[in-house]
């Protein structure tokens, strides 16, 4: 007779993966102050994987590992290892995960179209609305739902939802659309000049989004695993 009071089941999270090509324990800390700096709440106590796909010499996980543990981050593993680095790594303590694969074109056309399938289907989420600005320090959260921002969005305001987040004003703060995991989400907003843009764990900083679009409107999307931007039509 089984126990269904203790079972372990398959999940799926999304983690941050660190890419940098020099992984001396002093040069990861200086990278990741850099970042921290820029959105400290989103990045508190988050979990990360490090990419060694193109390292050649075994780092230092251990000396790693404690700036991780200074800075206030969850050092998950490592992904893209050698058979080598995996002992390495797995000697730190660390967990060894495997880069996703390339889908090929025949199985990208069948997803699409079970997406499409399931889009015609999916029940239409509610709509929160807040009319008015949202400052500093202040964090607007619309659970299952879409969130629209009657306002602008102030440095250091957040605003989450597992729907869309359409901002009738300038974003200056951080927008994290499709919390709950929906890749399809988006993010609207009449001006662009966000700390920070995550869509279903993918995020830009605002040193990626001051592009063609920085100071204008824009909707921000995720395409292939990578957030993408475009005109607000």
């Amino acid at each position: 007779m089984s126990d269904h009071s203790f079972e372990l089941k398959g999940s799926l999270f999304p983690l941050s993966v660190l890419y940098c090509q020099d992984l001396s324990a002093a040069a990861v800390k200086t990278q990741l102050q850099q970042k921290l700096a820029q959105a400290p709440a989103f990045f508190y106590r988050a979990p990360v994987v490090i990419n060694v796909e193109s390292v050649t010499q075994a780092p230092d996980f251990a000396a790693i590992a404690e700036v991780f543990n200074e800075l206030e981050l969850v050092l998950v593993g490592v992904c893209g290892a050698s058979a080598e680095l995996k002992k390495v790594a797995q000697a730190a303590g660390l967990a060894s995960l495997q880069l996703s694969k390339s889908k090929t074109p025949a199985k990208e056309s069948k997803e699409k179209e079970t997406k499409t399938e399931a889009a015609v289907v999916a029940p239409v989420m509610e709509t929160k609305v807040v009319e008015q600005n949202i400052r500093s320090g202040q964090q607007i959260y619309a659970k299952g739902a879409d969130l629209v921002i009657r306002g602008t969005v102030g440095a250091g305001a957040e605003v989450i939802a597992d729907g869309n987040i359409h901002i009738y004003g300038t974003l200056r703060g951080k927008a994290i659309a499709g919390a709950a995991g929906d890749s399809q989400k988006r993010v609207f907003c009449h001006k662009l000049e966000a700390e920070l843009i995550s869509i279903a764990g993918s995020y830009w900083l605002s040193d990626s989004l001051q592009g063609e679009y920085w100071g204008k409107s824009a909707c921000i999307g995720l395409q292939d695993d990578k957030l993408v931007l475009a005109d607000l039509l």
